[in-house]
């Protein structure tokens, strides 16, 4: 009962601050979203995820008090302080309560101590209220450095992961910085970006937590139990990467496509750095299916409660070309 009231608070928590016409109203939602996640981080089998909230907590009163105090000063009107310094200070702790880069320290040593719904939650749910209230104050060349140091910051900083729960971590970092630049472009591309993103995470943290998959070495023995599990779980890195023709792809075109025209130099940092992403997963990939593979027949699946993780992957892998397919024929 009492994880039912709190996830239903951290739902009202994100509704109140993305519906919220006043930045007070937006703070008391973010700090009803902070206070509903800490208590469903804790997990009493598991000492680390004490750890974690209090981090968490740390973090996010640290960002919440600098978000306040620059709501107060915008809220008078004879401040010596320029407006433009306040918007960067309160887009700087919105950035901070997201964790993207420079303010990252604290995500991936956090994800560290969590369960694999925990983190899908912090990686997903808990971005979208502080990406909307950015939406609202949005400074051009800031948002930009941002998004640019989430891309370096989010490929470089898993390359020597051997934690899968840190490689995700980094890699949603990474994730941030192309949320941050379809920001810039319009709403809708941030929609189109985040639920396909979503869903792809979604598919593979289902796998991850079925199977207890915390390090990288676990992957490679895996195989031993199902190489269709194996191969479902590496075409979805690759999809989350962005190689084409995986549904990946498809929210990373069209941000290339709308920023090709304005802003070259951006879109070849993020597509360079986002190819060492897909060089961490594929390095990956091939120690486990080529160096450790031990089986020499493949084994389908027996299981009748495999088939929602089937159909998710299904459309994780092969939405491009779905998607692409209708707009053929329709």
């Amino acid at each position: 009962m009492s994880n039912t009231a709190f996830s239903f608070m951290l739902l009202m928590g994100t509704i109140i601050s993305i519906s919220s016409n006043s930045w007070l109203g937006a703070w008391m939602g973010l700090e009803i979203n902070l206070l509903s996640f800490i208590p469903l981080l804790i997990n009493l089998k598991n000492s680390l995820s004490t750890e974690s909230a209090l981090k968490y907590f740390l973090t996010q009163a640290l960002a919440s008090s600098i978000l306040l105090f620059s709501i107060m000063l915008l809220s008078l009107e004879d401040i010596c302080i320029e407006s433009s310094i306040l918007n960067w200070i309160l887009n700087s702790a919105l950035m901070l309560k997201m964790g993207a880069a420079p303010f990252h320290f604290w995500f991936p040593e956090m994800m560290e101590g969590l369960s694999w719904s925990m983190s899908f939650i912090l990686m997903t749910w808990q971005k979208i209220a502080p990406m909307i209230l950015i939406s609202y104050c949005l400074i051009y060349n800031y948002s930009l450095i941002i998004s640019i140091l989430s891309i370096i910051i989010g490929s470089i900083g898993g390359i020597n992961q051997t934690s899968i729960r840190k490689m995700m971590a980094y890699s949603s970092i990474n994730h941030l910085g192309w949320l941050l630049s379809s920001l810039i472009i319009s709403i809708y591309f941030w929609m189109i970006y985040f639920m396909i993103y979503t869903f792809i995470l979604f598919s593979m943290i289902l796998l991850f937590n079925k199977y207890n998959l915390f390090f990288t070495k676990q992957l490679y023995s895996v195989n031993n139990y199902n190489p269709v599990l194996k191969m479902l779980i590496f075409s979805n890195m690759l999809s989350l990467g962005g190689l084409p023709p995986f549904t990946g792809f498809l929210p990373k075109w069209l941000i290339i496509q709308s920023l090709s025209d304005s802003n070259l130099f951006l879109i070849s940092i993020m597509v360079i750095f986002t190819l060492i992403t897909l060089f961490y997963y594929i390095r990956m990939i091939y120690s486990a299916l080529m160096i450790n593979y031990t089986q020499l027949k493949w084994i389908y699946f027996n299981e009748l409660n495999m088939n929602l993780i089937l159909i998710m992957n299904f459309l994780s892998l092969m939405g491009l070309p779905l998607i692409s397919l209708f707009y053929l024929i329709f």
